[in-house]
């Protein structure tokens, strides 16, 4: 395939840790013997250049004599005892719409304190071509599909491409710590069958995997109006088409959340999509370009039933119900405003919302803007459903609530990783409040600010990541690019609760082969606590 023979030949990188490798069948499965898979002498990790099916006839992925995986209830994963081992995270060599000389890829993380090479990186799965900017990652099938026959659970991941448009399902189970991309489909396919681009996220649902779409076609300059969901068929992997009906339309695309038992789905938005791309100015907030609204969706009828509004201004982000799947309510993070609002249904049926908690701008010179906002950027629930904990990318701060009651969360923990305010840099607060020293793990100094927020099953380890996306890291942390982002974990008193930095993990994307990187979600083989939907 011209993609593997271009990504040895004209990725440095690529050809000085990998070797020739060999050449894919075009237009569908690559040839026997066609994946690269060579361990580089100087980074003692795996990178490989997987064998692939670009889009072509539907293939059986899941064994028709399997019974879906994951577990009955978040309660019985939380008390399974399974203890992660490993870690897939995207790096990201992109550099925005401008694109980048080298692919993205997926770092495969070891977790395991037992092992020699734990906290570090032991497997590279490069992408076919460059300009990606891998971002969130879903699942071919996942809890929503526990028991059920002839499902075969959380054997792809799926990868959205968000600039490129590209979506790739990556098989992690035949060989977890050496993952291989199965399938490849093409912003091209999307667009003529779908009028989309800009993947965001993907959940799996019964019967389909559900996507989201921040706007139409490259071609067409990603329109915000193109924005929506397309439908999978989770065996073959190919599209069923446009997943929403009806004539109403959310104004910006984003994230969403399912809860079956309320026949709901809940989406937020981002913006405009040539203004988010190219990183934020605060003039396109005030005239409209950036979201405030999240949008309930009749989940049987794929139809808008309602809008709320969350303030001009706020941007909501990433959404979550609660784990427990009776649960009517849930949270969003509103990015800009600083806020968490809890959403809710009333018992006429009707859906509100309400402000659970804010965080107050910081008042400071020598920055942008002459408040410093703290820009929730992630937060994720444990699946007892009795913490949160949420990101800070600005301010830089980790914090954990206790939700036992959802309208009033309690501040039981915080601890800061990076951020915009530590001492060191121009930045001074002008309250005459401390900044926190710049945290250095391991002779590290962290980059860029607490970001995305994946927790383990158990609830007793945070795993912190700190690029947002690479136009706004170029903005507001410009030592990201030269020095590259970092993952950490955080360990958890699930007792009293409380935050602490674990002193002997970090990965360094900033020593990676083929140069610095960002880094951003991260998921677990076998599901987490922000992939994992119960029915």
């Amino acid at each position: 395939m011209e993609c593997l023979r271009w990504a040895v030949s004209s990725c440095p990188g690529l050809r000085d840790c990998c070797g020739g490798g060999g050449a894919a069948a075009e237009g569908g499965a690559a040839a026997e013997g066609g994946a690269s898979s060579l361990a580089p002498r100087a980074v003692g990790a795996e990178i490989s250049q997987s064998r692939i099916d670009v889009g072509g006839p539907g293939q059986e992925c899941c064994k028709t004599n399997a019974v879906g995986g994951g577990w009955a209830s978040p309660l019985e994963a939380m008390r399974s005892g399974t203890r992660e081992r490993l870690l897939y995270i995207p790096a990201i060599l992109n550099n925005g719409l401008e694109g980048a000389d080298k692919p993205d890829y997926l770092a495969t993380v070891d977790l395991d304190p037992e092992s020699s090479t734990y906290s570090q990186v032991v497997h590279r799965l490069c992408m076919p071509e460059p300009g990606d900017e891998l971002h969130h990652m879903g699942w071919n099938a996942c809890s929503s599909c526990h028991a059920k026959k002839g499902v075969s659970t959380h054997n792809y991941l799926v990868a959205p491409g968000v600039v490129s448009g590209n979506i790739y399902f990556i098989d992690v189970k035949t060989d977890p710590r050496a993952p291989s991309i199965f399938k490849v489909i093409k912003a091209e396919e999307l667009a003529r069958k779908a009028g989309v681009a800009l993947p965001h996220n993907s959940h799996c649902a019964p019967g389909e995997v559900i996507m989201s779409f921040m706007g139409g076609p490259r071609e067409e300059g990603f329109p915000s109006s193109g924005n929506g969901f397309v439908s999978f068929d989770p065996k073959t992997l190919e599209i069923n088409g446009r997943w929403e009906r009806g004539d109403k339309k959310p104004s910006f695309g984003y994230d969403f959340w399912y809860q079956p038992r309320h026949n709901v789905m809940v989406s937020s938005e981002w913006g405009e999509p040539q203004c988010f791309a190219r990183g934020f100015n605060p003039a396109h907030v005030h005239e409209g370009k950036y979201g405030q609204k999240l949008y309930v969706w009749d989940w049987a009828e794929h139809r808008i039933v309602q809008e709320l509004d969350c303030g001009r201004g706020s941007i909501p982000l990433e959404v979550r119900f609660l784990h427990d799947p009776s649960a009517s309510e849930g949270f969003t993070g509103c990015a800009l405003s600083s806020e968490i609002l809890r959403f809710f249904k009333k018992p006429d049926g009707e859906w509100a919302i309400e402000r659970v908690i804010s965080i107050p701008p910081v008042p400071v010179e020598n920055w942008a803007l002459p408040e410093m906002p703290a820009l929730i950027t992630d937060f994720v629930l444990s699946l007892d459903d009795r913490f949160l904990y949420l990101a800070c990318w600005l301010h830089g701060d980790v914090r954990q609530y206790d939700i036992s009651d959802t309208r009033n969360p309690k501040l039981v923990g915080q601890v800061f990783i990076g951020g915009s305010l530590k001492r060191g840099t121009a930045v001074r607060r002008t309250d005459g409040a401390d900044q926190p020293e710049p945290l250095v793990v391991k002779g590290i100094e962290v980059q860029g600010g607490a970001q995305m927020v994946q927790l383990s099953l158990d609830g007793k380890r945070l795993f912190v990541s700190t690029s947002l996306f690479s136009a706004w890291d170029a903005q507001f942390y410009p030592a990201l690019k030269e020095k590259g982002a970092q993952l950490l974990q955080i360990d958890v008193n699930t007792e009293q609760g409380g935050l602490f930095v674990n002193p002997e993990f970090i990965v360094d994307f900033g020593q990676e082969p083929f140069g610095p990187a960002l880094c951003h979600e991260m998921r677990f083989p076998g599901g987490d606590c922000t992939s994992e939907v119960w029915l």
